[in-house]
């Protein structure tokens, strides 16, 4: 009877932890699809077979939670796959290459798509960033020590039994800037030979964080709590899938001590951003863990770099800002400053610019597998695969929006795009008649001055594109993400619309807003969107941008200018000592960044600009900004004494008339 009982009790003990596991997984399965792992268990889509390169030809010999200790004595853990002979798990004869990632969602969150390298001759590594999973230590988010932990484990990988000693470095989102870290800090010489950001930012605070000093509440919230879950619940899925008791209760011991981690970091971050303390400005914190200030390095240390950005995506301003910044360093100019048309460029560095939110993988048409493998092949094996050289002798490969061209080209800001300045004008034009004011838009300066009210208002429809594009693109309707009309009337919206353009006109690059306006509060929030408006009146929106009236101090060495003097894209510093309230009941200028884009209008369209006071849910006030928007009621000015205005890059379809065939889906 009693070992009867026994059986019952282990059969009940293991049914609870299947449906742990489960209950996990669904998390996990959220968590990775929102922040850029592959669910455990999901397989990568199949890869178009190469004319050269690697092809599947072996099995998988893993080894998992192998210790890895760092500098300071912190043991990370990691998961091993080496190619082994087909049909077994004995590692193959000869040497391979390595592909290393770092995450903090769970290193076998990415056990489907490391194991298809492995299949085609590389040792692939995960490792649990410090502080999550099973790795020891203490995790704040984009540490500095993430990027010398990444250069130790690249090369404690590059010396694993059966490494060449090359080593690649893998993922996306988190862990492609994870990579850019660890490029940076690895130093010159190293083992690390190519890298392949996917979904990589460039400035977090401004593309991140916030959107000119107003909290992105939207994401930061959902990913600050989200990730805390994250890092207890990947590893005890795992133990318990291995079902060991021990294990379980090292893994829980563990996961509560990172528990205390994250709430030491993630909490402070998130009460210091909302609540208009140290994390709401551009202080030391965010500088250190700016991409930007690490691609010199990246560039010194010779290490190529293949990006993979996306038109709706977080980081939709900061992949060009990165080839750009790439670039420039391997030319040996400023890395913020803008590319030159005539700028030597080299195929070192590419980006491949999609009409994609946070995960490309959405995309059925694009295999990424495939991409990294021709990049990984030509940078760790040495094979042509075409990939560089003269069948790609232009490294920035765009998909322009609205049509179904994928197009080749070399600098950013792109070259053929004129800066066209568009002033804002009082009167009604009859292209938007449910609005509060149907402005027009013209390169014609206004004769006569003029001024338009707009009230502050704290929430307004969330039926927009920017709802979905900062919760990574992965809930969204299409009524919603490709129409902008919900925001488009009422007291807290003003537009302004040009003619309808009478050939086609290609819209390419960022957008700078200047605006001039009176307030009776200290505080303002400006919300800037561009649109494409359809001769049936629909507006489908391509980019926004917005600024908090106190962030409103520019950085002239950092800003780009058109050749007009007018502002292409502003740089604000963003720092305490730089803010100041708004000066009440006086006209204030206001340069607003418009994140960039690349879309074709039609003849027949319209360009029209829909300028708000809210963007909800993605923007929210700090709860010291909230107070000085109260009652707020704004007058928009234009004419000669203010003449607000956007400066939009435009181009004839003809600028950009070399195809993407080397790399494009």
């Amino acid at each position: 009877m009693s070992v009867h009982i026994r059986r019952q009790r282990a059969t009940r003990q293991a049914a609870a932890r299947r449906r742990l596991v489960v209950s996990l997984g669904s998390v996990l399965a959220l968590v990775a699809a929102l922040f850029g792992a592959v669910p455990a268990g999901s397989t990568p889509a199949a890869a178009t077979p190469l004319v050269q390169g690697s092809v599947a030809q072996y099995g998988v010999a893993t080894q998992l939670n192998v210790p890895v200790t760092m500098a300071d004595g912190t043991v990370l853990r990691a998961d091993v796959r080496t190619p082994a002979t087909a049909g077994t798990t004995t590692p193959a004869t000869g040497s391979f290459p390595v592909l290393l990632t770092q995450t903090p969602y769970g290193r076998g969150g990415v056990e489907a798509e490391l194991s298809w390298f492995t299949q085609r001759g590389y040792i692939t590594v995960s490792a649990d960033v410090r502080g999550t999973g099973t790795s020891a230590g203490s995790w704040s988010p984009w540490a500095p020590i993430e990027g010398q932990d990444g250069a130790a484990l690249a090369n404690w990988a590059a010396a694993l039994p059966h490494a060449d000693g090359k080593v690649g470095l893998y993922g996306g989102s988190y862990a492609g800037i994870n990579q850019i870290m660890t490029a940076a800090a690895v130093g010159p010489n190293s083992p690390i030979k190519a890298i392949f950001p996917l979904v990589a930012g460039n400035d977090l605070y401004r593309e991140l964080v916030t959107m000119g000093g107003i909290p992105d509440s939207q994401f930061m919230s959902f990913w600050l709590t989200y990730t805390g879950i994250s890092h207890m619940t990947a590893p005890l899925a795992e133990a318990l899938r291995e079902g060991s008791t021990q294990n379980i209760l090292d893994t829980l011991t563990l996961e509560i001590q990172h528990l205390g981690g994250v709430a030491q970091s993630n909490l402070p971050i998130l009460t210091g951003l909302l609540g208009g303390g140290a994390q709401a400005y551009d202080g030391t914190f965010w500088q250190q863990r700016r991409p930007a200030d690490m691609l010199a390095s990246v560039v010194a240390n010779g290490v190529p770099a293949f990006l993979v950005g996306g038109w709706y995506d977080l980081f939709q301003r900061g992949a060009l800002m990165n080839y750009a910044g790439l670039q420039n360093a391997w030319a040996g100019r400023p890395v913020g400053a803008p590319m030159t048309a005539d700028q030597p460029v080299t195929d070192r560095y590419q980006l491949l610019m999609g009409p994609w939110y946070h995960d490309p993988r959405q995309d059925p048409t694009l295999d990424l597998p495939a991409l990294h493998l021709r990049w990984y092949d030509k940078w760790l094996k040495g094979i042509d695969t075409g990939i560089t050289g003269a069948a790609n002798p232009n490294p920035l490969h765009v998909k322009e929006l609205g049509t179904n061209r994928w197009l080749d080209t070399r600098a950013y800001p792109f070259t053929g795009a004129d800066p066209t300045r568009l002033y804002l004008d009082k009167g009604r034009t009859g292209s938007a008649p449910a609005s509060a004011n149907d402005g027009g838009l013209s390169t014609t300066a206004p004769t006569a001055n003029g001024s338009e009210w707009i009230s502050w208002t704290a929430n307004n429809s969330p039926c927009t594109r920017s709802t979905a594009q900062w919760l990574g693109g992965f809930i969204k309707d299409p009524a919603c993400t490709d129409s902008n009309t919900a925001r488009e009337t009422g007291t807290g919206s003003l537009v302004y619309t040009t003619a309808p353009m009478t050939e086609t006109k290609v819209l390419a690059g960022p957008i700078g807003a200047t605006l001039y306006a009176q307030s009776n509060t200290p505080e303002t929030h400006w919300v800037v969107t561009v649109t494409d408006v359809a001769p049936d009146g629909s507006s489908v929106p391509l980019s926004s941008g917005a600024l908090a009236g106190s962030h409103r101090a520019i950085d002239p060495a950092k800003s780009w200018y058109a050749p007009d003097g007018s502002m292409l894209m502003p740089y604000h510093p963003s720092t305490q000592a730089t803010t100041s309230s708004v000066p009440t009941n006086q006209v204030v200028r206001y340069d607003v960044e418009v994140f960039p884009t690349f879309a074709s209008i039609a003849p027949g369209h319209r360009i029209r600009v829909n300028v708000t006071t809210a963007d909800t849910p993605h923007l929210s006030a700090t709860l010291t900004q909230t107070p000085g928007l109260l009652a707020g009621i704004w007058q928009l000015k234009s004419g000669p004494a203010n003449p607000s205005s956007v400066t939009i890059p435009l181009a004839p379809a003809s600028a950009f008339g070399t195809a993407c065939t080397s790399v494009c889906p």
